[in-house]
């Protein structure tokens, strides 16, 4: 038996058909957001830090290996914005340039973050060949502007499981999004990051009430095992 998380409160998965659609290994695909070294890197000189998400790169890893296993497809979103600077520096600056400062301070760089072609795009997570990567990502969703909505259809994907950053900005955006599109959404618990614990639990709480099934990694596998999915490890 899976346990999903509602507003904070662990219990059991409800064994009715509706929720099935969540998990569903026939029709899921595992979406990571933002892994990059723009947020990641341990340089000085990071333009976006996020040292939170650091400690979920191998466990993310291990997820992953396991959704490979299980036959279902991964898809790694990361920002990459134009050399010129049109996309935001330049262009429509991005509002976190300006309100984010207001709380963490001047981030020395900021305007290198995601840079294509800059060290800064790199995953740290690791990319098999099997897997999917988009990277016209130039805000915090994760649908606008990218083809990501396209490239999931065309997958027959209707349910995704969210990993990585941050929790309380770009995963909050995307399980909005994904709901708004009608796509099942998952958050998986111990693999997302945010801003700070007390942004990360908030994010959490409302995506539990009103967009997504949270829950741990565990039982999300549990869950898919459930329904089928068994490894190919377990066959062998």
């Amino acid at each position: 038996m899976s346990d999903i998380y509602v507003y904070g409160e662990r219990r059991p998965l409800p064994d009715d058909p509706p929720f099935a659609a969540f998990l569903d290994p026939a029709k899921t695909a595992v979406v990571s957001i933002d892994m990059h070294e723009g947020h990641l890197s341990e340089d000085a000189d990071c333009p976006c830090p996020a040292p939170r998400a650091r400690e979920i790169v191998a466990p993310i890893d291990s997820f992953h290996d396991a959704c490979r296993a299980r036959g279902i497809p991964i898809i790694h979103v990361r920002t990459v914005l134009r050399a010129s600077g049109r996309d935001d520096v330049k262009g429509g600056l991005s509002a976190w340039r300006l309100v984010f400062p207001l709380y963490v301070g001047e981030i020395p760089g900021a305007d290198q973050h995601a840079i294509e072609g800059s060290k800064w795009t790199n995953l740290r997570t690791r990319v098999a060949p099997e897997d999917e990567i988009v990277e016209t990502k130039k805000r915090l969703s994760i649908f606008y502007p990218t083809d990501l909505d396209f490239l999931l259809r065309n997958m027959g994907v209707r349910a995704v499981v969210f990993n990585g950053g941050f929790t309380d900005c770009c995963v909050l955006n995307a399980a909005f999004e994904a709901s708004n599109l009608d796509y099942r959404v998952t958050v998986a618990r111990d693999l997302v990051r945010g801003t700070n614990e007390e942004m990360e639990d908030a994010a959490l709480k409302m995506m539990s009430l009103h967009m997504a099934l949270v829950m741990d990694s565990e039982d999300i596998l549990s869950a898919w095992d459930g329904h089928g999915a068994t490894s190919r490890e377990a066959a062998e």
